[in-house]
This record gives structure tokens, sequence and C-alpha cells, in this order.
């Protein structure tokens, strides 16, 4: 029996593998529609996460890979995103107005984790996603600083909270609440309760994601959250050298213990580039995040450089990627965004929550 165009079509596009997910089109449930008239087809391929910047590079790979094939006379390709809300840990319930919620991570201080938290929500933004920021670092909360923000949050009722808002995400924290010299002197019941009222008593708008910063570490406090706080998926920050390595596999090994998928690992510091002569060196060792990646069968979604610009506009309450949104560097985040966002694209759906959002189509 001949082959069909439409059977063309659908193994053509089969092997188009997606580099965010690892998976191909077809596999990974993307292709949404195939149209054919005559030699002439139409596709439909839907992304279940944000990549704005991708999409049009998509559209053309798909685009040529068909009309290369002697069946197909021309090939029209529509790309579009649809995040969904994806399931949490069993027993707990999806905040009403997230669809997911991501954890970042790291098991020791000092790795640059609320950096890379606070440019990877700002990354999912630039990709097309709506985003929030959840600052869980009661003794040491930067988000604020990071962002541009300060001042006491709003309330319309006396009740609820409103998120601050700035470079289009939505931000809480602790650190609105308290003077910024002033000490948390909290023992960890305190600390949890307090965050798990900042999560529930917010009013969150209808958000793609919200990315929680967790404090650094993996005791008492951490683990308390990880299974009170119904988290959709967490990416683990560390950097090449052993010991920040040590401590980021406790943290993986804790969200395995509470079921939370690891959608990856993120290596920051990985070199260092001279800005007077450009030599570029690892400062920090080579290759710890890939090994470690491999070790636990998890991705590494990206390798990250230590570069003063990067310190310097957090420090200023401008991130690097909403700051220099063409630089190499806002690059590299919005493809860890990318990446992470894939990952957390696979895992299951939670059919509980129905609100989808189509977040932007290329044609």
């Amino acid at each position: 029996m001949s082959e069909t165009v439409e059977e063309r079509v659908r193994k053509l596009i089969s092997g188009i593998i997606d580099p965010h997910s690892g998976q191909d089109l077809v596999s990974a449930g993307a292709l949404r529609g195939v149209g054919v008239s005559q030699g002439r087809v139409s596709i439909d391929i839907q992304l279940g996460y944000p990549a704005l910047s991708w999409q049009s590079t998509l559209s053309s790979q798909v685009k040529a890979a068909l009309e290369a094939d002697a069946m197909i006379e021309s090939a029209a390709v529509s790309v579009s995103c649809r995040v969904g809300a994806h399931r949490v840990q069993e027993g707990l319930t999806p905040m009403p107005n997230i669809r997911n919620v991501i954890a970042v991570a790291s098991g020791k201080g000092g790795v640059g984790k609320s950096t890379v938290a606070a440019n990877l929500a700002l990354a999912l933004r630039a990709e097309g996603a709506s985003v929030g920021v959840l600052d869980a670092d009661i003794y040491g909360p930067s988000q604020p600083r990071m962002l541009g923000l300060s001042g006491k949050p709003d309330t319309k009722d006396g009740n609820r909270i409103e998120p601050k808002l700035n470079h289009g995400i939505q931000v809480m924290s602790i650190g609105f609440l308290i003077e910024e010299d002033t000490p948390m002197i909290w023992r960890g019941p305190m600390v949890t309760q307090a965050l798990q009222q900042l999560l529930s008593d917010t009013n969150w708008v209808d958000l793609d994601y919200l990315v929680i910063d967790l404090p650094p570490g993996t005791g008492d406090i951490q683990l308390t959250l990880c299974q009170r706080v119904p988290v959709s998926g967490a990416v683990i920050v560390t950097t090449p050298q052993d010991i920040a390595l040590l401590d980021a596999r406790k943290a993986l090994k804790m969200f395995e213990k509470v079921n939370v998928p690891v959608l990856g690992i993120i290596e920051n510091m990985s070199t260092h580039r001279c800005t007077h002569c450009g030599h570029e060196e690892h400062l920090f060792g080579e290759g710890g995040g890939q090994r470690m990646a491999e070790q636990y069968g998890v991705p590494l979604l990206g390798e990250l450089p230590l570069d003063i610009r990067i310190r310097e506009q957090a420090d200023q309450g401008t991130p690097v990627v909403a700051a220099l949104p063409d630089s190499e560097i806002a690059s590299r985040y919005r493809t860890i965004a990318r990446n992470s966002a894939a990952r957390l694209s696979l895992q299951a759906r939670n059919k509980s929550i129905q609100f989808p959002k189509i977040v932007i189509q290329n044609t």
C-alpha cells in the first residue's frame, strides 16, 4: 500500500527533535493538526511551553523539511504555545490562578540561586509567559532589591495583599513587610507558616508560572515547604566545584523524597572571561554540572558565566535579562527558561485546573 501524503507528513515531523524537550514533535504531542489538499499541506504545531524567540526558527525548520520531500508541493506551518497546568505532589491542591509552581533550589548558599531565579522568571516572561516570583528566603530576602521593588504591598480588602509589579512580573517577598536591615529571628514553624501565608494570601493574577526562590539548604524549613507547597517541578542551581555539587545532590534527593520532578540542573559561574584580555577560564572546575546531570538522569538546562554585568544589573534592580535583552547572557537565560518549561510540559497534566492560555502564535 502506498504512503499517503498525511502519513508522509507525520513521518517527516516525527524526525524533527525539539532541542528543549529532547523529544520529537509527534511524541511530545506538539503536532495538533495536518491538512492536505493535493500536494499542499498545512501544519498546526502547538508547543506546551513559551518559546517566543524560537517559534519562527521551528516554523522554518518544519517548512523546509516538508518542502524538501517530493510528495509535498508546499507547506504552511503555524506554531503556537499553550501553557497547561501540571500535576503537583499527591494530597496537595494546586493554587488558584497559578498553573505551575517552579521551585529554584540549591543545597548551598552563595551559588547565585536568587540571581538565577530572578533572571529565569524574566526569561520566561520574555518568551511569552505570565510569571510571578515568590521570595521564600525569609532570613535573607533579596528579590525586592534585585527586581527594583520596595515599600509595603497594597491590600484592597484588608485580608489579601496585592503582588508588587516590575519588569512585567508579579512579586511577593517578606522583604516588603520588614525593613531591609531587620533580622528575622524566627524558628522553623514560624517561617513555614509565614511563607504559606505569603503564597496563599497574595492575589496572584493568572500566572503560567510562579517561580519560588527557596532558601539555600535542605533542612527542616526547605523540606516542610516542599511538602506543603504544590510544586510542579524544581530546578537545581550549582557551581562546577565539588563542594557545591555535594550539596546540590542533597537538594536533588530532597525533591525526590517529596515526589517533585527535578526538571534539570543549572550550572552557574561555569566560566569567567576577563574583561580586559578576553581570556576565558574555569575558575571553579569544569563539567561538574554535566556529570551530576548524567549521574542522576536529569538534563543540564544550561551553563551561565561568571560575569560582572550579572552582578551589577541585579544590584541595580534591573537583572541582566531585562537590562540587556539582546546580550549573549540574556540569550543563555532564555534558552534555560525554554528548556525548563519544555521539560515541565512533558509531565502529567493536572486536569483540575481548567484555564489554559494561548501565549503567542506565529504563522
